[in-house]
């Protein structure tokens, strides 16, 4: 071994840190592991095992405790914190409303009981395990993005819907706005926005889970897609301005359980991604991908959670003002130029005037088009063209581009089942709320919203087959590359709701006969006996959902 060699080896690092107030230093080796470092950091903060620790850089952004860690003086100290400790403290069973501690008997308790009867640990158990551990490292780690607080996994999760609707405002407050605003101007500058090519990548794929990511965070995702679609340099957009606009444009979408601000962001990424998977930069002018862009940013705004067939039936505003035509998308479209209006959230000021005029028709046609009562009038005509479909011909780009907004619109299930699944059950909340409404107000029944008709694999199999797939081929069939990526997705979506449905068929009727065995095997009375129950009495009893 060469003396370089042993030098590099024996090599070492000092770093100086502040643990609450008080000056340390911490020596390792180069090469020191991971986990070596965190524990000797962990060790000068006097911390727990299972407490989470955080390192601060002098410019207050948190900094990754690792082996490459950046050397340092005394003068340029990090600040170490802990940021969770002591989990049986007084104060935090106070804040929390119980005590941590007995929680964590009756859980081992419960552990225990289990293990006692089922003979070993099942394997969610240390799922859960596994899932807790995971949440821990996310907060001491933040290698894949320095400008977030937490390290994004972007691998296999298992994530929820957004929390209790029912229990928020449908409009946003001013409180809630200035949090994810204050947030987004911390993080939106360039020189502080620094998303990993990892994650730029996994953005331009279906497989990108929005569920791992906040308002304030998506507000930049969005800026880094109009960026690395070079609209910024191409219509000279400034950035204040695009900032300006995407934070309108989360104002302006609602806290309702489906079209909201996340629904917004998947539309976008996913026509973002279809952009890239299909090459459209090399086939289309950047200023119809640009109306693409903007047309899924908008297509939802302001959407209350009740579709157009109730704004009709139930003689809104918006159903007299746009005289039952697709009442909806107009007031989407005019809420999107609301925003564009005001100078400084107009991405488009400095456009010529026949730009801005082809952007505004293109953004109109498109969000239009999401009506999915037009389903079959422009999917025909996309059916029409595509044996000779010219890039070149005007008529042909905007038929289109309304089909990339419908696909990009219904697209969740051809995303990973993990990401698809919660947004089903936050789009038949939304469904059954309206069924709930029309109810109340004596309106017709939307036979497909109706929550004692209509089960989450029912909702889908019909859906699936008579829309999504007939959809997607006929895209596929002008780019033949989204076969994988999009179409056997669904496929499989399709396999999965079809046996969820059959095995409730088969529960249903598992249950009818149990009833019916349990029937016969009642004594018979000598004299009539009063019905005690809706089966007794003969009613009908309405079939479980999920």
């Amino acid at each position: 071994m060469s003396s370089a060699e042993q030098e590099e080896m024996m090599a070492t690092k000092i770093i100086y840190f502040t643990i609450n107030g008080r000056p340390e230093q911490a020596e390792f080796p180069v090469d020191c592991p991971a986990q070596d470092v965190k524990d000797l950091f962990r060790s000068a903060a006097e911390a727990g095992p299972h407490d989470i620790l955080k390192l601060y850089n002098p410019k207050g952004n948190i900094i990754n405790i690792s082996p490459q860690l950046a050397p340092n003086t005394p003068q340029s100290s990090y600040k170490l914190e802990v940021v969770a400790a002591d989990c049986n403290s007084t104060e935090l069973a106070v804040a929390l409303g119980f005590d941590l501690s007995s929680m964590e008997k009756r859980l081992q308790s419960l552990e225990k009981k289990i293990l006692i009867e089922a003979g070993e640990t099942p394997a969610i158990v240390y799922e859960m395990k596994r899932q807790v551990e995971s949440f821990r490292e996310k907060l001491e780690s933040v290698e894949h993005l320095s400008w977030l607080g937490l390290f994004k996994e972007l691998s296999d999760a298992t994530h929820k819907p957004s929390p209790f609707y029912h229990k928020r405002t449908l409009r946003k407050t001013l409180e809630e706005c200035e949090l994810v605003r204050d947030k987004f101007l911390k993080m939106r500058s360039v020189r502080s926005l620094e998303v990993s090519e990892e994650v730029r990548q996994y953005l331009k794929t279906p497989t990108f889970d929005n569920w791992q990511w906040e308002d304030a965070e998506i507000m930049v995702l969005l800026q880094v897609m109009y960026m690395d679609l070079d609209f910024i340099s191409a219509f000279n957009i400034e950035l204040e301005v695009l900032q300006q606009f995407l934070y309108e444009v989360y104002r302006r979408y609602n806290n309702i359980p489906f079209h909201n601000f996340k629904h917004c962001f998947c539309v976008t990424q996913m026509m973002y991604g279809l952009i890239w998977l299909t090459d459209l930069r090399s086939k289309m002018d950047s200023i119809d991908l640009l109306t693409l862009l903007t047309s899924a940013v908008c297509h939802d705004l302001d959407h209350t959670g009740y579709n157009n067939a109730y704004q009709i039936n139930a003689r809104t505003e918006l159903a007299l003002r746009y005289n039952d035509i697709s009442p909806l998308e107009n007031h989407h479209c005019a809420v999107a130029f609301e925003i564009l209006e005001k100078n400084e959230s107009n991405i488009f000021r400095n456009l010529s005037t026949d730009q801005y005029k082809r952007i505004r028709e293109g953004i109109i046609r498109c969000i239009l088009a999401t009506d999915m009562t037009r389903h079959n009038e422009i999917l025909n005509k996309f059916k029409s063209i595509l044996q000779t479909f010219d890039f070149s011909n005007k008529d042909h780009r905007d038929v289109l581009m309304m089909i990339l907004i419908k696909v990009s619109d219904i697209s969740n299930e051809a995303r990973p089942m993990d990401v698809a699944e919660p947004w089903l059950d936050c789009l038949l909340q939304e469904f059954f709320n309206q069924s709930d409404m029309e109810k109340l107000e004596g309106l017709p029944v939307t036979p497909f919203m109706d929550r004692d008709k209509v089960t989450k694999p029912s909702s889908q199999t019909g859906f699936i087959r008579f829309v999504l797939l007939p959809l997607f081929m006929e895209l596929a069939n002008l780019f033949p590359c989204l076969e994988q990526h999009i179409i056997d997705p669904v496929r499989k979506a399709l396999d999965y709701y079809t046996e969820m449905e059959k095995a409730l068929e088969r529960e249903k009727q598992n249950r009818a006969q149990s009833d019916k065995t349990g029937k016969s095997k009642e004594p018979s009375s000598s004299g009539p006996k009063e019905p005690d129950t809706q089966a007794d009495a003969g009613l009908n009893l309405k079939p479980t959902t999920v």
